[in-house]
């Protein structure tokens, strides 16, 4: 049985009626989302879709036109909830590209978060972040290098490190194993199914990556005209008869993904 059959289908977040406009661009429109406590939901749509425009409102980052966004049953942008310290230590965000300080080390970009929300005295962070370091997959010799002398895929765990820093109960994940060779991605893919069972954490992911839906997630939400099109068992989700959703799924890149995780068409 799932985690997320386990939890009864408690949701962690919430989005109804969010309605994302950047000037004249209307990118969601009474857009609703539930993320379940224990899963890994993966989100999925076409370039323009506001796939991370949508993490970036969930993690209160983007305060939507219309609409509420709850996390752990608070209104994210409630007056006074934005400054809430305890609400932000329950999440984890790795952003494109890692969004990693250049002039800090990597354990120094792990023991930020540590020293800014945790309070914790500098020498006291910098050893707990080279235990997140290790968690995360680095080797310890890359805690005292810079960003710009990581590879491609240290700097995704790197990154993911600093995401695990305070502990928290969700990860939001922005397309995390763009860029990484095959090998490298599946190896990201491993990580972040361990770290669920481990931690028991709840996993929103931004992805395009067909190995990625097939390996890790349990939901796959599909975004389409403005809103959720779809968000169910990948199976399900595969079936359904929509144009978008069948050359994704169905064309050379799905059929290959998925007779490389057993699923022949």
């Amino acid at each position: 049985m799932s985690a997320a059959a386990r939890t009864h289908f408690e949701a962690v977040a919430q989005a109804r009626g969010v309605r994302n406009c950047f000037g004249a661009q209307t990118v969601h429109d009474g857009l609703d989302l539930d993320v379940r406590r224990g899963e890994v939901l993966a989100v999925v749509g076409g370039s323009g879709t506001g796939k991370s425009v949508l993490l970036r409102t969930l993690v209160g980052l983007n305060r939507p036109a219309a609409g509420s966004v709850c996390l752990f049953g608070q209104d994210v942008y409630a007056p006074g909830v934005q400054g809430n310290t305890g609400l932000a230590r329950r999440v984890g965000v790795l952003f494109q590209q890692g969004a990693l300080f250049s002039s800090l080390t990597v354990l120094e970009n792990v023991a930020l978060p540590l020293v800014e929300h945790a309070r914790l005295p500098e020498a006291e962070a910098m050893r707990l972040a080279a235990l997140k370091a290790a968690l995360a997959g680095l080797p310890v010799d890359a805690g005292n290098k810079l960003p710009k002398e990581l590879s491609g895929g240290m700097i995704k765990r790197a990154a993911l490190a600093r995401a695990l820093a305070l502990d928290p109960d969700i990860l939001f994940l922005d397309e995390p194993t763009a860029g990484l060779d095959p090998i490298g991605a599946a190896a990201f893919d491993q990580l972040i199914l361990t770290l669920r069972g481990a931690l028991g954490l709840t996993v929103f992911l931004v992805t395009h990556d067909l190995d990625t839906l097939y390996t890790i997630a349990d939901r796959v939400a599909v975004l389409a005209n403005r809103r959720v099109l779809a968000n169910d068992r990948l199976e399900a989700v595969a079936a359904i008869d929509d144009t978008w959703i069948q050359e994704y799924f169905h064309g050379p890149r799905g059929r290959a993904a998925q007779a490389a995780h057993g699923h022949v068409p």
